[in-house]
């Protein structure tokens, strides 16, 4: 490490304003700050300032490893439906591991090379340093997709996301909405045939030329997505092959879906990362839960033929489709979430609750979870606000009478 550290204080001259390379100087500043923590700080020479190892990017690359679990995972089930899909009755870890990692490994290095591309030509632009929010973004936008999106689809998608979402409201930091959900929006909006329905969620191609690709015609709805088929209280769901779909397999995981959201199991290890590490709020996680076992228990009471997913067990509606990565991950990014203490439970109630009915009442979207975060992030602001304005005027009548009691 000694050897990289001199090495990069022997080129950095060249990236400094009158050198060579000086045009690149905000590419060897995320390189360099990548790598190393900056020993800069905002204190004046000689002044008293605590400084730890602690920055943006180290946040990121734990919110990256409170990820890992459920990408792993991820991988594994992809081969686990494709080996399924096949007719297959062994199923070999390792091949099914190699195969989900070449499935995704093309989306992942898109996501990157796009999105970071954007957010380094805007930084040599605006002569600013490059911020480092796409390191979470990068991997969270393949998770929450089908995991054979086509490649241009995603790339426009990101090339969207980082541009009218994130940097012209002037970069990391400063965006309303979760740009990794705005990419999926745009996604689901522009190329509803990639994204729903019961053919994308099943990857059915050999990548790379490894594994076996499987007959165009093959189908396999999410359990979601079958909801529209049933007609009664008793709500079953099937997976490939006809298995029945129970609540301890949507826990686990090994059931069609996004590449990086069904198991939650692993979004729980994630959650407890975050929380271990003081990322994540627990308020906004658990009002999140709340919300969607309230609504899922309204539901259920009732609950109706015309709405079939209002026979779905409140329990179930947490368990299937995105709803439990959007609590983990996505509704506690700390840049679009509410701030104050009081909105954090309303404004995580909120989305536990939107998200399943929209989940329940609108037939034609079985899933809810992005559009729920999506818009409380364009109320959080006024969440915050309101609950600012309630203190400040309990504090006024409080002065008030404390003043006339004088």
């Amino acid at each position: 490490m000694s050897k990289l550290r001199n090495y990069l204080d022997k080129i950095k001259p060249n990236f400094e304003e009158g050198g060579k390379l000086q045009a690149f100087r905000s590419v060897y500043d995320g390189m360099e700050t990548f790598l190393y923590t900056p020993k800069t700080t905002s204190a004046p020479s000689g002044a008293v300032h605590i400084h730890d190892s602690i920055d943006s990017k180290r946040t990121m690359i734990i919110v990256v490893c409170a990820l890992l679990p459920c990408f792993l995972f991820g991988m594994y089930n992809t081969g686990y439906q494709h080996w399924l899909a096949a007719g297959a009755t062994e199923f070999p870890f390792w091949e099914l591991m190699i195969y989900g990692f070449l499935t995704i490994l093309p989306r992942v290095a898109v996501a990157y090379i796009v999105g970071l591309g954007i957010e380094f030509t805007f930084a040599q632009i605006k002569k600013e340093e490059i911020q480092e929010g796409f390191l979470v973004t990068g991997i969270l936008v393949p998770m929450i997709c089908p995991a054979e999106i086509p490649l241009w689809m995603l790339a426009v998608a990101v090339a969207f996301a980082v541009i009218f979402a994130k940097e012209v409201f002037g970069g990391t930091g400063y965006n309303v909405l979760n740009v990794a959900l705005v990419t999926r929006a745009f996604l689901f909006f522009a190329y509803p045939a990639q994204m729903s329905g019961d053919k994308v969620y099943v990857a059915t191609n050999a990548p790379f030329g490894y594994g076996e690709a499987l007959a165009d015609g093959f189908s396999c709805a999410t359990p979601l997505g079958q909801i529209a088929t049933q007609s009664g209280p008793s709500i079953e769901f099937t997976g490939i092959g006809g298995n029945i779909i129970s609540t301890w397999d949507a826990f686990i995981g090994l059931i069609p879906g996004s590449f990086g959201e069904t198991s939650t199991l692993c979004i729980l290890i994630g959650a407890i990362i975050l929380l271990a590490a003081g990322i994540a709020s627990w308020r906004i996680i658990l009002s999140v839960i709340a919300g969607g076992l309230f609504m899922g228990w309204i539901a259920n009471i009732f609950a109706t033929p015309l709405y079939p997913a209002s026979y779905v067990p409140a329990v179930d509606q947490l368990l299937l489709g995105g709803f439990a990565f959007a609590a983990v991950f996505m509704a506690t990014d700390p840049v679009t979430a509410a701030r104050t203490t009081t909105g954090k439970y309303i404004y995580g109630f909120l989305i536990g609750a939107i998200a399943i009915v929209i989940r329940t009442y609108n037939t034609g979207y079985p899933e809810g979870a992005m559009l729920a975060v999506l818009l409380m992030n364009c109320f959080a602001p006024l969440i915050d606000y309101c609950v600012v304005q309630a203190n400040m005027r309990r504090r006024t009548n409080r002065l008030k009478a404390k003043t006339s009691q004088q």
